[in-house]
């Protein structure tokens, strides 16, 4: 018979924790492939493994990056040691990736245009009226608050902020100097991504990323220079928190500055469009000092987060499960507040069947104290 604890220290019974994760997130995805479920409802589980992607590479991902600069090569309890498990996230999530951006273009877009709603995926597709209204919207709404940034011997790169969308472009002077220049502009997080576009004679409505709009003008960004080429890029930064409560003189003060320093972390992942021109790609990956094996080349927009603000648009309802109401606690169906309640005899709430109020309540009266009274 087996020692219990050779069965107990087995790696072989184990399961990696990152690893799992990434397993839970194609459980995820396999929710937006469902050709069973409504459409809207795809579009929000596709957005969610995205946000799920980049939580995870923040915190996770960040942490075991910051065990390998440690020199720690203790591995886990699966067996697996930080570099080790790096080497195997990056090989997933590519492939997660990839299967993301399969359904995005195979399954969603198409059915998205089935129902009438068509997502414009580059600028050069644009009908000359269409062109027309996102040139006018640029001038009149966008271009105020843009803030293009050129680098060269006297404009050092400039920080890009945890993962905020930008757009980097090569220049070449007007003059006639042939070396081309860096140049990158910010994609506003003030302003809708998502533009919607005049109805079409079909009534069909259409829509267009707010980066693409700001590629299409970008020669009016950058008016002494050609524009060469341009492609939208994004970064991930090491977003995990040390916080030492011990040593900390104020702990609020202390979170405060350590989530200031989520924005300009070690850059631990890179989005780039799939057709980017090699010497931006070059650029950037030099700047950013990131590997290979933490770029993402994508097939599609960057940042899928946005289909849960389309996931919002009015007049699809059609598309969306019908909304669950939850049930009120029969319980505290009365006059009395929750601490009365509470000592006539327990309560069982049942979550997300019933209502979430009552554990609102309960925090906002405990403040004052039982019975609202103060203590």
């Amino acid at each position: 018979m087996a020692d219990i604890s050779d069965i107990y220290y087995n790696p072989d019974n184990y399961v990696n924790r990152e690893l799992s994760w990434i397993e839970f997130d194609y459980r995820v995805l396999s929710e937006a492939r469902d050709k069973n479920l409504p459409l809207f409802e795809r579009l929000k589980f596709l957005s969610i493994t995205a946000s799920n992607l980049d939580e995870f590479y923040m915190v996770r991902v960040a942490s075991l990056k910051d065990m390998v600069h440690a020199k720690y090569t203790k591995p886990d309890i699966a067996g697996m040691k930080a570099d080790e498990q790096l080497e195997k996230i990056s090989e997933q999530t590519h492939e997660l990736v990839s299967l993301q951006y399969s359904t995005y273009n195979r399954s969603i877009l198409p059915a998205l245009k089935q129902n009438g709603l068509r997502v414009i995926s580059s600028h050069e597709d644009l009908s000359e009226a269409e062109g027309r209204f996102a040139d006018t919207y640029f001038i009149r709404d966008v271009y105020p608050v843009l803030t293009p940034m050129a680098v060269d011997s006297s404009r050092p790169f400039p920080l890009i902020r945890n993962k905020s969308l930008n757009i980097a472009a090569l220049l070449k002077k007007k003059s006639g100097e042939e070396e081309l220049e860096f140049a990158m502009v910010q994609v506003p997080s003030v302003l809708p991504r998502i533009v919607e576009l005049p109805a079409d004679e079909t009534g069909d409505r259409s829509f267009i990323l707010l980066e693409q709009i700001i590629e299409r003008n970008m020669e009016s960004l950058f008016l002494n220079y050609n524009v060469v080429t341009t492609h939208p890029f994004r970064v991930m930064r090491n977003a995990d928190l040390t916080i030492d409560e011990e040593e900390a003189v104020d702990l609020l003060e202390e979170i405060e500055k350590q989530l200031k320093k989520r924005q300009w972390g070690e850059a631990i992942r890179l989005e780039v469009e799939d057709k980017i021109d090699k010497r931006l790609l070059k650029t950037l990956k030099r700047e950013l000092n990131i590997s290979s094996s933490d770029i993402f080349e994508i097939a599609g927009p960057l940042d899928l987060t946005f289909l849960m603000k389309m996931y919002g648009l009015n007049g699809f309802d059609h598309l969306k499960e019908i909304p669950y109401i939850p049930q009120q606690v029969p319980e505290l169906m009365n006059e009395d507040d929750i601490f009365t309640n509470i000592r006539k005899g327990d309560i069982l709430l049942h979550h997300p069947y019933q209502t979430f109020d009552p554990v609102v309540q309960f925090v906002k009266n405990r403040r004052k104290g039982p019975g609202g009274t103060g203590n």
